[in-house]
């Protein structure tokens, strides 16, 4: 695979890129909107479980103090997710074609700092990015590299660089952090409940019915508020996706590679209406359909220069992961 040819603009970054990610003033202000209105919803929830249980004075302390201890583990949690899925770094004299192309990408984002390269021995079509947005790392998987070519594939790494150079790790990490503190909260006030029930059954403490319900729903009142977080930052790094590679057609049709490689293609020739749907409010991205249909509303002639990426196979130096694909007891799908 060829990489991208970009046009410099001058001595810094290519100049028909300085702004590539940069949204216009409507569109910057709806999603700057929605991520506050779901990150502010998600901090009320989380400030009223502790208020509940805590009261005011001590709910501020006990959210300091669980924030620090979370935010201080949550430091090295890159490093442990890139571990889990045995990812490796790829140096440019192991895969040039793919690092260089990675490089530009991060160039025409913006990014100044260094976008890494990591390898995913799995068989599964996968990739995502991590790290934070000063030193990110992005991973893609044995089984998406053979499944791809050049184009679909700067689609998807510029779908990855996009989420980077959007900050989307910063605000999605953040949300991750809210919805284990409310978790926790959620479990110490369920505790104690179930410890003070003789004394609540006697009557000698009054608890107001409407705590217990916030207890038990608030953690799930949670995921749904992160979850329609990702979906909406998902829409985004599609559009930042289609400006760095002058190619929504690219991102489409990798899409829909992956959506076949799912199993629903067959599923809707030979089985049709027998999988059950996945309600939109449990999807931690949207419909691929709908994600596709959005790709190809876009009008390329809007994102020159194009990258000069063929559609051939890309040519990996890695012998083909033989083992299929398993389960592990991490949680991850090898």
């Amino acid at each position: 695979m060829r990489s991208a040819r970009l046009k410099p603009g001058g001595p810094g970054r290519p100049a028909a890129y300085m702004s590539a990610m940069d949204p216009s003033p409507r569109h910057g202000l709806i999603n700057s909107l929605q991520s506050i209105l779901l990150i502010g919803g998600m901090a009320v929830i989380v400030w009223i479980c502790a208020e509940a249980i805590l009261g005011g004075t001590g709910a501020l302390w006990a959210l300091a103090v669980v924030a620090g201890l979370v935010l201080v583990t949550s430091a090295g949690q890159s490093e442990m997710v890139l571990s889990m899925y045995r990812a490796r770094p790829v140096s440019a004299r192991e895969f040039p074609d793919g690092v260089r192309l990675l490089e530009q990408l991060a160039e025409r984002a913006g990014l100044s700092g260094r976008v890494a390269l990591y390898y995913v021995p799995s068989r599964l079509p996968n990739a995502f990015a991590t790290r934070t947005r000063e030193h990110a790392a992005v991973a893609v998987s044995d089984g998406l590299l053979r499944l791809l070519n050049g184009r679909e594939l700067a689609g998807v790494l510029a779908h990855e660089v996009s989420h980077v150079a959007n900050r989307d790790l910063w605000i999605m990490g953040l949300a991750d952090v809210m919805s284990r503190l409310t978790s926790l909260v959620s479990w110490v006030g369920q505790i104690l409940l179930i410890v003070n029930l003789p004394l609540i059954l006697m009557g000698s403490v009054a608890v107001p019915w409407t705590v217990p319900l916030l207890l038990i729903f608030a953690p799930t009142i949670m995921s749904l508020l992160q979850l329609a977080l990702s979906r909406t930052r998902e829409f985004d790094a599609d559009l930042g996706a289609a400006r760095l590679t002058g190619d929504p057609a690219g991102l489409a049709s990798a899409l829909a590679k992956l959506e076949r490689r799912a199993g629903r293609f067959w599923e809707e020739i030979l089985l049709p209406g027998r999988r059950i749907p996945e309600p939109s409010l449990l999807r931690t991205h949207p419909k691929t359909q709908d994600r596709i249909a959005r790709l190809r509303e876009l009008d390329p002639e809007a994102f020159r220069p194009r990258p000069t990426v063929p559609a051939t196979a890309v040519a990996m130096p890695w012998p083909r992961v033989a083992p299929r694909p398993r389960w592990h007891r991490t949680g991850v799908w090898y």
